[in-house]
């Protein structure tokens, strides 16, 4: 009852100053006065007011805020820990793919040999000699940019 008649009272003084402004000749700025003068009365018709104070005064509802406020709580002191490790999920399971998958050099480096590659025994009398070591070298320098990738992707480049 008493939050009804504040509402009222604040409506009807907004109306005055509305009624002021609009004799001084301003009747956009009095129209928009007028317009929020008028919002507490539509609260009280709507009975929000009533429905917001029968909220405030029940000590179940207090206790809900309270728990909504500890689960937010939790969440950012788990992401602020997760930021401090530098680490995100996303990267971790980026770096779980990386780890499965075998990294290998840029094309341009090792060029691929399609099934006509070699004509003649000497051709393939020497690869498998020199497969081993391309694939040692494209294995390391492989590593080399697994490590790069990992870099730019903490600093988020």
């Amino acid at each position: 009852m008493l939050a009804e008649t504040i509402c009222s009272a604040v409506s009807a003084a907004g109306l005055g100053i509305a009624a002021v402004t609009a004799y001084r000749k301003r009747f956009l700025t009095a129209t928009r006065i007028a317009a929020y003068s008028l919002v507490p009365v539509g609260l009280v018709l709507a009975g929000v007011v009533e429905w917001v104070a029968g909220i405030a005064f029940k000590p179940s509802v207090w206790l809900g805020f309270g728990v909504l406020g500890l689960s937010w709580l939790l969440f950012m002191t788990t992401r602020a820990i997760e930021r401090r490790s530098g680490t995100t999920r996303a990267e971790r399971k980026a770096a779980r793919a990386a780890g499965r998958s075998e990294a290998v050099a840029p094309g341009a480096s090792a060029p691929s040999l399609g099934a006509g590659g070699g004509a003649g025994p000497a051709a393939t009398a020497a690869k498998p000699h020199s497969k081993p070591r391309k694939k040692q070298e494209a294995a390391a320098s492989g590593d080399d940019f697994s490590d790069i990738e990992a870099i730019l992707k903490k600093h988020g480049i």
